[in-house]
């Protein structure tokens, strides 16, 4: 059974820095793309980053790029969102997703989902 369980959400003021983790389980973790969207009240989930298998490319969202670091552990089946400079606009349920073929930015075509952790920024 594949899980994937995020952690590190909050409430924190415009500003601060928060630091998502996902755990995964039940896949083999090297053979997938990870990466994080995140869906607010009312919009469509978007991608925010994603790290490909062995960690030699990255995409991040214009929005996000220089603000959020993605990274992975292999060794540890974890994947890793440092998130800095929130800001009100960053305030969103996010998401850990892995794929399993080419980079998709449309969250329908990925394989696995986390339960997904809130992060709320307030101003």
């Amino acid at each position: 059974q594949v899980q994937l369980v995020e952690a590190g959400g909050g409430l924190v003021q415009a500003g601060a820095s928060l630091r998502l983790s996902c755990a995964t389980s039940g896949l083999t973790f090297t053979l997938y793309r990870m990466a994080w969207f995140r869906q607010a009240p009312g919009k469509e989930r978007t991608i925010v980053a994603e790290i490909d298998f062995s960690a030699s490319n990255t995409y991040y969202a214009d929005s996000v790029r220089g603000r959020f670091t993605i990274s992975r552990d292999n060794a540890a089946n974890t994947v890793y969102l440092p998130m800095n400079n929130l800001t009100t606009e960053d305030t969103a349920v996010y998401y850990c997703a892995a794929l399993r073929g080419p980079l998709s930015f449309t969250w329908r075509t990925w394989d696995f989902w986390g339960q997904g952790t809130q992060v709320t920024v307030s101003s």
